[in-house]
């Protein structure tokens, strides 16, 4: 763990959201099968999973455009499509927590914190994801891509977030692993933190990124906890 700000008086965390997709749930088996059946579906071959799963963070036709980036924009919106309906089918089936996230919640629930998910996924996907994982009666609050008029990094669905759980922005820990997550975050003025451990690319730069913690894996998020 990494801390890339001095702590600011009177801002101690009292909640904690999470991003969805590479941050609290590794989502990206499911995302990538979808892709690899709707691409044999359109005659093109299997991507192979550690080449996609970058993308998995970053939505539906990021993981298109990565797969055929030499097709047309017709063609990749037939597979987006088909992706689509895949998911809709297969959505939670190979998906789970990823290390360190039980304990993690086991601990803010102990510690009586909020939580909560703001995630781009729209809610017919995020939700039934969550019901699958068990984690409904854990939350505090769900926004999804379409919760709001806009999504991240616009600061509608985090403001939104704060208000259901009734917590000030400022004493939020808003965890994500791409940089429009850190973006909300900072926009918001909620306490970014970057979960290392999720679907960074190799040119992704999360040193640049406007966050208050780095963690390598969310075992150091519950040590941060532990030293309060």
């Amino acid at each position: 763990m990494s801390i890339s700000q001095h702590p600011v008086p009177g801002t101690e965390i009292q909640a904690v959201l999470f991003d969805l997709d590479g941050t609290l749930v590794d989502t990206a088996p499911d995302l990538i099968e979808a892709l690899n059946l709707s691409l044999e579906t359109a005659g093109f071959e299997r991507q192979q999973p550690e080449f996609i799963r970058p993308f998995a963070s970053h939505g539906s036709m990021a993981m298109v455009n990565a797969a055929i980036a030499f097709a047309s924009e017709e063609v990749k919106a037939q597979v987006r499509q088909g992706l689509l309906e895949h998911y809709q089918v297969i959505n939670g089936q190979q998906s789970q927590l990823f290390d360190g996230i039980a304990p993690l919640l086991a601990q803010l629930k102990a510690l009586g914190l909020p939580i909560g998910v703001v995630t781009n996924k729209p809610a017919r996907f995020a939700r039934p994801l969550i019901d699958v994982l068990g984690l409904n009666a854990q939350l505090g609050t769900i926004i999804s891509g379409d919760s709001t008029l806009y999504s991240k990094p616009h600061t509608a669905p985090m403001l939104l977030a704060a208000q259901q759980i009734a917590v000030a922005p400022a004493h939020i820990l808003y965890l994500g692993d791409a940089l429009r997550d850190l973006q909300a975050a900072h926009n918001a003025n909620m306490q970014g933190g970057i979960a290392l451990w999720g679907y960074l690319a190799r040119d992704d730069e999360p040193a640049s990124w406007p966050s208050r913690y780095q963690f390598n894996s969310a075992f150091e998020v519950t040590d941060l906890f532990s030293l309060k």
